[in-house]
């Protein structure tokens, strides 16, 4: 049975100004390959309502996970929640058990529970709860889309807590064979041997090292046999790999 596939959406208008560097796909990236889902997509967009609800659409009708990053905090630009409640047909208002975790979360630190920190619990309806243990405002799952924050550490705490609900499938295993050749000098040797495996995926990344062109060859399965087999095929080939 084929892996459950992913798109990430990446969700501000800070991201596309180059103001803030973009990690939080990087970092799911590689979280959902341990899980066995695979990742399809990578969507950066701004922060515009018709448009984060075009792309939840899109894509969660292309795929088994969307998960967004961005947009669901206190300030009026955090329109991320309501565009996905339109995106998925459902209303949206403070729920009481979001409340509570806020109201608990601000009276723990004395500080005020303003209008602004209750939009944090505005949640979609019949949305399951995504636990936040850094800042305690939630994201949530609507659906096949899980909505999270983009502030990276409280993001990557937020992937922690959601991941182990989803069903994955078998884990992809990469190995790394390295080569003091220019990609264009092991291109048709690798071509050939991409071609013995129907299973396995084949990638050559270029590098230069003191000088001299290199390429990290990659081979990529699910079946530890077979992708040992690919390795063993790459060292045959380029013997003066390192």
């Amino acid at each position: 049975m084929p892996n459950p596939t992913a798109a990430i959406l990446i969700i501000g208008d800070e991201i596309l100004s180059g103001r803030t560097r973009e990690g939080n796909a990087h970092f799911l990236a590689g979280k959902l390959v341990e899980q066995g889902i695979d990742c399809r997509e990578i969507r950066v967009i701004p922060d515009d309502h018709a448009g984060i609800v075009a792309a939840v659409r899109a894509l969660s009708s292309a795929h088994d996970h969307v998960f967004t990053s961005g947009g669901i905090g206190p300030t009026h630009d955090d329109i991320t929640a309501d565009a996905v409640a339109d995106a998925m047909g459902v209303g949206i208002d403070v729920r009481d058990d979001a409340r509570a975790i806020l109201a608990a979360h601000y009276a723990a630190r004395d500080t005020e529970f303003t209008a602004s920190r209750l939009r944090m619990a505005r949640i979609p309806d019949g949305a399951t709860l995504i636990d936040n243990p850094v800042s305690a405002a939630p994201g949530f799952s609507c659906g096949n889309v899980h909505v999270m924050a983009g502030v990276p550490n409280i993001f990557q705490a937020m992937v922690a807590g959601l991941l182990p609900r989803l069903t994955g499938g078998a884990p992809v295993i990469s190995r790394n064979w390295q080569v003091m050749a220019a990609e264009s000098s092991v291109a048709d040797d690798l071509r050939l041997i991409a071609g013995q495996f129907g299973d396995l995926t084949f990638g050559s990344y270029p590098f230069v090292q003191e000088g001299r062109y290199g390429t990290n060859l990659v081979v990529r399965g699910q079946d530890p046999a077979q992708v040992q087999a690919g390795l063993a095929a790459l060292q045959a080939a380029f013997p003066e790999g390192k």
